[in-house]
This record gives C-alpha cells, structure tokens and sequence, in this order.
C-alpha cells in the first residue's frame, strides 16, 4: 500500500537465501508498487474457485493480486486519521487488477520479478487467496467497491492488517507458502520482497 508515516525498523536485513529453489512450467510475477508489492498469476494456470473472478473481465490474460488495511487502502486521497489507524489491527482488503498485457509491460515503471514454479504451486497460490476472501451468504468473494484504474476491484479479505503485517509480509507469506525460499519474518518492506525474489530469479537463471 501507499508509504505510511511509521519509522519501523529501517533497514531490516533479509537472510541470504538458503532452502532449495524450485523450478517450474509455471511462471508468477511479483510487482513493486513502491512501497507495496503485488502477486500475478496468469489465468490460464489458474483453477478452482478464484477462476470465477476472471469471468468480471473478457479477455484478462493475468489476475494481480495486492493487500492492505481497507480503510486506507480504498481511500483516494488518505489523510491523517486513516493513515494512523493502518498501524492497528484493522480490516484489510484485497485489490485484484486484472491485465490483458503481461505484468512488465502493463507495469513497464515498476520493478516487476518472474518466478517460475511447478502448476501444483500455482494452485496452491490460487486456493490460499480465495480463502483469503471474504465470503457473501451465496459463497462468492464480498465485493468492496471499484478499484482505482479500469479493470480494478477490491474485495474484502478475512486477514488482519497492522503495522507488523503489512501488504509485503502477506506477499511474502504467500510466496512461500506456494513453495518459493522466501522468508516472511521480519518483512514489512517493498524492498525486503523484492530482495528476496530477485535472489530466487537469479538462482533459477543460473540453474535454467
């Protein structure tokens, strides 16, 4: 999410990757956004319940995925008061953009990172957002409101968001669970991700 005025732990090192890096025929992206950091997915690897949110998009060839603290998240211009109460535990959101051109050409000025990984993690991935989501009585994910851009919405998520877990601890929480070195502890930065999945890339460079 956008920069909040907290000066939490500046500098916080990332430990060197160490645990084996997987490879795969899949590919997902990781975006930074500045201070906060996105997960795309490309539909065509993605199954199961969270395939239904594509269907709100003829022709999305990728689904990004970004959180945050909800109130300060959806706000166009956030002041003082929203921004404070993001270091609490809150209610968050869950931004979901959709792409028809590939995450580094729709975000050709962001430092975007692709991370391959076998099609069994990509549905993890997928599952482990859709249970992120809150749900309507009829089981569909509770939709918030439009995002910012066209082809944007957010949906509620059933995660808390404060201080110490932030949109890039949950990006770095998601990318290991679907079985990626990363290492969520600590990791409250954009830049600590970002650290992280270009030490994967490389790796999987190296190896490919």
């Amino acid at each position: 999410m956008r920069a909040l005025p907290v000066l939490l732990l500046a500098g916080c090192a990332v430990m060197p990757i160490a645990a084996p890096v997987p490879d795969g025929t899949a590919t997902i992206y990781v975006v930074n956004r500045g201070w906060h950091t996105d997960i795309g997915l490309p539909v065509e690897a993605v199954s199961g319940p969270l395939a239904a949110l594509k269907t709100t998009f003829p022709g999305v060839r990728y689904m990004v995925f970004g959180f945050g603290e909800r109130r300060y998240y959806m706000a166009r211009s956030p002041d003082a008061g929203e921004m404070l109460g993001a270091l609490f535990p809150s209610n968050s959101a869950i931004l979901l953009t959709a792409l028809r051109a590939a995450p580094a050409e729709a975000f050709a000025d962001h430092d975007v990172v692709a991370l391959r990984i076998p099609p069994s993690g990509v549905e993890h991935l997928a599952t482990l957002l859709w249970q992120g989501l809150e749900k309507t009585p009829d089981g569909s994910a509770r939709r918030l409101a439009d995002g910012p851009y066209a082809g944007s919405v957010f949906y509620a998520s059933n995660a808390t968001y404060d201080a110490f877990h932030t949109c890039n601890t949950w990006t770095a929480q998601l990318l290991r669970d679907a079985g990626l070195p990363m290492s969520p502890q600590g990791v409250l930065f954009a830049s600590q991700v970002m650290q992280q999945a270009n030490q994967i890339a490389a790796l999987q460079a190296r190896g490919s």
